[in-house]
């Protein structure tokens, strides 16, 4: 069995593989709590991505809609698969199902945080929701929006009787 360690640097190296850099889920979790803090800060965020990204959940979860992505860009999965998942075709929600994994890890108001991701797709998640052809990133995107979903919820937690910058 690997260690919550070796997890961790696997999922930190496919995401980077990936083009993932962390600072681009920070934009993300800013996007959606900014409005509720305003003092809050990039490395703030940071720091929130990296205690989601500590879960072995998490880091499961990554590492399974990675590797399906690249063996779908690889034509190794088996038909009709392989062509779903590199139309990223709508109908097909394995990928949300697989997302939904992480959003609830600081709670449920990550479920909402990232209905919002996935339907609005701000910074790297429209980047990722490209469908250009060479790249699947039919997991990846759904993966990234949870990510930002639950360190979202993890601020918010944080800050129970902050809004707009006022103490209730």
């Amino acid at each position: 069995m690997k260690s919550d360690k070796e997890l961790n640097v696997k999922a930190h190296a496919l995401l980077r593989e990936r083009g993932i850099e962390i600072e681009d889920i920070a934009d993300l979790v800013m996007h959606l709590q900014s409005k509720y803090i305003p003092d809050l800060t990039l490395e703030e965020c940071i720091e929130s991505i990296e205690q989601v990204l500590a879960k072995r959940e998490v880091q499961n979860t990554i590492i399974t809609g990675i590797e399906l992505d690249m063996l779908a860009e690889k034509e190794l999965l088996s038909q009709p698969l392989n062509d779903i998942l590199t139309a990223d075709e709508g109908l097909y929600g394995i990928d949300e199902i697989l997302a939904l994994s992480i959003v609830n890890v600081f709670g449920s108001i990550g479920f909402t945080n990232y209905g919002y991701l996935d339907k609005v797709k701000p910074g790297i998640i429209q980047q990722l929701d490209n469908k250009d052809g060479k790249t699947c990133n039919t997991f990846l995107d759904d993966i990234v929006g949870a990510i930002a979903a639950a360190a979202a919820s993890r601020i918010a937690h944080g800050y129970p009787d902050k809004q707009a910058g006022e103490e209730k």
